[in-house]
């Protein structure tokens, strides 16, 4: 049984390229049909270009972004110029 030494060479070529980089995943977005919110949505994409420690900022952006959106589904509607008649 013959057992080979791996080549240093080539730990060493590897450990020079360093890691191959951001790649981005393909997921697929479903458009909701809120603009708002599909907006922030498609600002996930952003993160597929940056390395992981870039992620959190673009979460977090979409998050607040999110958040927002909902809230202002809770809102009480603002009355138009003619609506405020006693």
């Amino acid at each position: 049984m013959t057992h080979e030494a791996a080549d240093p060479r080539v730990d060493a070529a590897a450990e020079l390229a360093g890691p191959a980089g951001p790649v981005a995943l393909g997921i697929v977005r479903t458009p909701t049909g809120h603009a708002g919110v599909d907006a922030h949505l498609a600002r996930l994409a952003d993160a597929d270009h940056l390395e992981a420690d870039g992620h959190v900022e673009v979460y977090e952006d979409v998050h607040r972004g999110l958040r927002e959106a909902l809230t202002a589904l809770d809102a009480p509607p603002v009355p138009g110029p003619y609506e405020n008649r006693s």
